[in-house]
């Protein structure tokens, strides 16, 4: 069995992983959106650079509640194993 130091790096290691998912995810569907908006409307770039910044904020939006609801997760761990 793993010790739990080596159980806590891979969780951590989980985490980055879906963080960085979650970003490449939201820019890229941004990049489909913005391409495809552009190839259909004849523009040149326009709606591929709005997209592309809107899902940069969305992931960056999206990553910050995961980080944020990892944090309460843990505090009320700690809270949990320090109780009576």
């Amino acid at each position: 069995m793993l010790g739990k130091e080596t159980h806590k790096i891979f969780e951590q290691l989980v985490l980055v992983s879906q963080l960085g998912l979650t970003m490449v995810g939201c820019i890229g569907l941004g990049f489909a959106i913005g391409y495809y908006l552009d190839k259909w409307v004849g523009t040149r770039g326009i709606f591929l650079t709005i997209f592309i910044l809107l899902g940069i904020a969305g992931g960056g939006y999206t990553v910050y509640r995961q980080i944020k609801e990892l944090e309460a997760q843990e505090t009320d761990e700690s809270a949990q194993d320090d109780g009576p």
